[in-house]
């Protein structure tokens, strides 16, 4: 690390235990590195409202925003999120640095009954998920969904007093909490794609912060291959025009040599009967504009009549 180069980083992170596993993680990182990071507790309004699904309190930037006027503030110099929670398109004075490597991207059906039937009907499982919800019903039709906001503590709690028989949540938080022996069932993630960015942390600061500081810290936490899969899936999600409140799925990979990136993308009606998917892979040079293909398929195969319709069931209720 350079010798001119200020060292104390301070990191924004929401409060859960989940965020702030994250927000250590990455200061254990940059300490490594020479830095000193002080990590930053922020409220945001995903943690405040959670009385309604996340549909209903407009889903954009609800687990970001308030970190990000952090950043604008200079009170703190990156952010720290789950890279799933990060809207499709950036404010022009913010920026993503870094995508940090990626955990397991499967979502996975928790529960503390070791015997749990899958196929039982009425199976209650609850997902604060607008994707889960729908996948659900298409690959699972027998079960029944039910709203399960809060954080993983929260929801693990619920289970527990009997509010759902099981949960489905990403592979990637029940692990870092060490919850891993409530796994029931791995769900395929060619059948169960993940969101956009599922599994992978990702750090977010102002565009004026020093260049030279940027340089580094994206060389401490950027894991290359991560951030260029996740370049090709936001593509693909901004194309869309989409978000947490918007069932779509996409899932990039590198081909054994690194030298091509393959995009898993679709949308999925709001109830499962209408799953349109599409798979194309291009050299990684393309990465983001395999992702816009991607979505223009989509959308012009059904996709944009999917989106139309959910906005109109949002726009009557």
């Amino acid at each position: 690390m350079a010798s001119s180069l200020k060292t104390t980083i301070s990191i924004g992170t929401r409060g859960s235990k989940l965020a702030l596993w994250q927000a250590h993680h990455v200061a254990d990182c940059l300490r490594a590195a020479g830095f000193e990071p002080e990590i930053v507790i922020i409220t945001t309004k995903g943690d405040v409202v959670l009385d309604r699904s996340l549909d209903k309190i407009g889903a954009k930037g609800v687990f970001t925003e308030e970190l990000e006027e952090s950043l604008r503030s200079g009170h703190t110099d990156i952010a720290v999120h789950s890279a799933k929670d990060v809207q499709s398109s950036l404010p022009a004075d913010l920026e993503l640095l870094a995508f940090m490597e990626r955990e397991r991207v499967n979502d996975v059906i928790v529960s503390y009954n070791p015997k749990l039937d899958l196929q039982r009907p009425g199976l209650l499982l609850g997902t604060s998920s607008t994707r889960r919800k729908a996948m659900l019903r298409r690959f699972l039709p027998h079960a029944t969904t039910a709203e399960a906001r809060g954080n993983l503590q929260t929801r693990l709690r619920k289970l527990d007093e009997g509010q759902y028989d099981a949960l489905v949540l990403a592979y990637a938080g029940v692990h870092r909490m060490e919850y891993d022996h409530l796994i029931r069932q791995v769900l395929p993630e060619n059948q169960y794609i993940p969101a956009t960015g599922q599994g992978s942390v990702a750090i977010e600061c102002a565009r004026n912060l020093a260049p030279a500081l940027k340089a580094e810290i994206r060389r401490v936490l950027d894991h290359p291959a991560t951030h260029l899969c996740l370049s090709a899936e936001r593509a693909f999600l901004r194309t869309m025009e989409g978000g947490c409140s918007i069932p779509s799925f996409a899932l990039a990979t590198l081909s054994a040599d690194g030298a091509h990136v393959q995009l898993h993308g679709g949308l999925i009606s709001l109830d499962g009967q209408q799953f349109i998917e599409e798979t194309q892979s291009a050299p990684v040079a393309a990465a983001e504009t395999l992702g816009v293909q991607v979505a223009e398929n989509v959308l012009s195969r059904g996709g944009r009549q999917i989106l139309d319709d959910i906005r109109q069931q949002r726009d009557a209720v």
